[in-house]
């Protein structure tokens, strides 16, 4: 008698955990691994796709997977009351407690165990199967939501427009429950698409690269302090024509006594204006404009948002205390989306570029993300430049020669200018073993 009721206790139990399987499973899979599966013929994901395609039918089918989950739940609970606990009374009054509290004594224990019961494997582990493999999970259970379909559709009607109605008098708006990809799984379905031929290795890199934009601070995309041009206020507007016209840019910052103390921006449209008026009777400060600020560990999406209300394309990016720590510009943004933008004014960034002898040229100044990709490995840092990566591994400033070995490839450094690392060169010292590079 007890091993058959708690043989019933274990497949209740299981029934609950399907139900929770389920209903977690139809909200995280994928539905284009579903449509590509039905399209291969399987039955299973066929009766699936218009369950997930329409959000009324996802509605019930979740309605479902809740009702079996709460009706199993309480005969679970009813059916251990009456049995197990029952079976139990006598045990704990032999021991000495009297029949009234044996039988709570009884109904409480079964009642704890059965809850320990339920969370691990009616609750998590059916959850954590669901979210970790939806697509197994989704198509397995379509065999028992199908007649629970069948089963439950006067309830589910009955409740969906229960809810709706107080929804209703709530004020609340209508929804229905929708499939939300977080950026990881969008990123894994443009690399599908990238897999299927849909999509050319620098489009699925252009929009890898948009999906990790508010992943970047400011400080990951800026000029730096050392290399901004800048103009002092004093400078007379007869010198300030000549080194406009010596500089790449068309605008530039404008500081007061030192470059920590960014007062404007000067745009060469301004100085043109007055170039072709009097040309006389004007300083420099009366010719600039106002310069958007940002601090430097600001996403770079609200970099974009700041820009675009003051309808600027530069801002001065500054560090915790207040002081210039580099410029971010439009341009900037945008090398991050599509590569380098340089015109005929400015030389294009250095770039990555593989030697004869199988070594890698990294730029100091390239980004830590992308000469990983290049190198096809991982680097766990939170500096945003070779040059800080590298550093920061040495523990001080680096100097030509300097060798440092960092997961799969050993670092060496090449070049460096007023103490910042110019390029390295990296080598691979680890390979991956054959079997590992067949899979």
């Amino acid at each position: 008698m007890v091993l058959a009721a708690i043989f019933v206790v274990a497949a209740l139990i299981l029934v609950n955990a399907v139900y929770v399987a389920a209903e977690f499973a139809a909200v995280s899979v994928r539905r284009s691994r579903i449509r590509q599966l039905a399209d291969d013929g399987n039955p299973f994901a066929s009766w699936l796709l218009p369950v997930l395609e329409q959000p009324a039918s996802l509605d019930r089918y979740i309605a479902a997977c809740q009702i079996g989950i709460t009706v199993s739940g309480l005969v679970l609970g009813a059916y251990a009351e009456a049995t197990i606990a029952g079976g139990l009374t006598p045990w704990l009054a032999r021991a000495g407690l009297q029949p009234g509290p044996a039988q709570s004594t009884s109904a409480a224990i079964v009642l704890l165990l059965l809850t320990i019961a339920q969370v691990i494997f009616a609750e998590l582990v059916p959850k954590s199967l669901a979210l970790q493999y939806p697509t197994q999970s989704a198509m397995y259970a379509v065999i028992p939501m199908a007649p629970s379909m069948w089963v439950y559709r006067p309830f589910i009607t009955w409740l969906n427009g229960t809810g709706l109605v107080l929804r209703r008098l709530l004020g609340a708006p209508p929804k229905t429950h929708r499939h939300i990809h977080s950026p990881e799984e969008i990123e894994l379905l443009i690399a599908e698409s990238r897999d299927g031929g849909l999509l050319e290795p620098d489009e699925h890199h252009r929009l890898r690269r948009a999906l990790r934009l508010n992943l970047r601070q400011a400080k990951q995309l800026m000029v730096p302090r050392p290399e901004i041009s800048a103009i002092d206020i004093s400078m007379p507007l007869n010198e300030v024509i000549t080194t406009v016209a010596q500089s790449p840019y068309s605008r530039l910052p404008v500081y007061r006594d030192s470059i920590d103390n960014i007062v404007g921006m000067l745009h060469t449209k301004d100085l043109v204006r007055w170039l072709v008026s009097d040309g006389t009777n004007a300083t420099l400060a009366s010719v600039i404009r106002p310069i958007a600020s940002v601090h430097e560990s600001v996403k770079v999406d609200r970099v974009l948002r700041h820009l675009r209300e003051r309808r600027t394309h530069q801002a001065l990016v500054v560090d915790e205390f207040g002081g210039t720590s580099g410029l971010i510009t439009l341009e900037d943004v945008l090398s991050e989306l599509v590569g380098d933008v340089g015109d005929e004014f400015k030389p294009g960034e250095p770039v990555a570029e593989t030697l004869p002898d199988g070594r890698v040229r990294l730029p100091g100044q390239m980004p830590v993300e992308d000469a990983a990709t290049f190198l096809n490995t991982e680097w766990e840092t939170d500096a945003a430049t070779v040059n800080g990566f590298v550093t920061e591994a040495l523990g001080h400033l680096p100097t030509p020669g300097e060798r440092v070995a960092i997961g799969d490839f050993e670092l060496e450094v090449e070049g460096v200018v007023r103490r910042a690392l110019v390029s390295v060169l990296a080598r691979r010292i680890k390979t991956e073993a054959p079997d590992e590079e067949q899979a």
